[in-house]
């Protein structure tokens, strides 16, 4: 199973939907944190599950260690959010989000939270609202969050996730990462689905195509 099945007009369709989604999750956290905030151009991959430790660790760096939110998400597409932050931006944090002296783990905790839930939201919220644009569905095109929660403090991004706890045998993996370059903060916002929202992906973008 391999993105290269999709023609190019496809691929430059879900690299449109995903570039604005981005842009608008990227907003929503240069407003948050009163920061500008820098974009990387949306990485977009199918990868067996047990490629996908290495994948993850190749994007954010395999020396590393990170931190790491999980928001599952379903509805009209299913899958799982994963915001994974560089070390040095958890600590820089509390000062961007107006806090003096050291916090507690918990507090760090719920910073991180905050983060995670406006970058997933505004994202898929951003893809959602465009989809509803110009796709025909049988129903409502929506989806319902879980609560974000801390899957991992201080540990090497290829640690994130044990293939044999996944049921899936790939994932579409979207990628982008969003940097503060003045306080050496770093946030990675990957979107993992699973085959069958592969799928749905290529008729959305087919969709995407014919209403334009």
């Amino acid at each position: 199973m391999s993105l290269a099945s999709l023609s190019n007009d496809q691929r430059d369709a879900l690299q449109e939907l995903t570039n604005i989604a981005m842009g608008q999750a990227g907003a929503s956290l240069a407003a948050l944190l009163d920061e500008f905030v820098d974009l990387s151009v949306p990485r977009i991959s199918v990868v067996e599950l047990a490629d996908l430790p290495p994948a993850l660790a190749s994007l954010v760096g395999k020396t590393n260690l990170v931190s790491a939110v999980r928001q599952s998400f379903q509805g009209y597409l299913r899958g799982e959010a994963i915001i994974i932050f560089g070390e040095p931006g958890c600590r820089a944090l509390a000062d961007l989000m107006g806090f003096e002296g050291e916090l507690e783990e918990s507090g760090e905790n719920e910073l991180l939270l905050d983060v995670a839930n406006v970058l997933s939201g505004a994202c898929l919220g951003g893809m959602m609202e465009q989809i509803r644009a110009f796709t025909e569905t049988n129903g409502p095109a929506e989806l319902s969050f879980s609560m974000p929660s801390v899957m991992a403090r201080q540990v090497m991004a290829e640690q994130l996730i044990d293939p044999k706890k996944v049921k899936w045998s790939h994932a579409l993996l979207l990628e982008v990462n969003f940097t503060i370059k003045n306080r050496n903060f770093i946030a990675h916002l990957t979107m993992l689905m699973p085959e069958e929202g592969i799928e749905k992906i290529r008729h959305i973008t087919d969709e995407f195509l014919a209403a334009f």
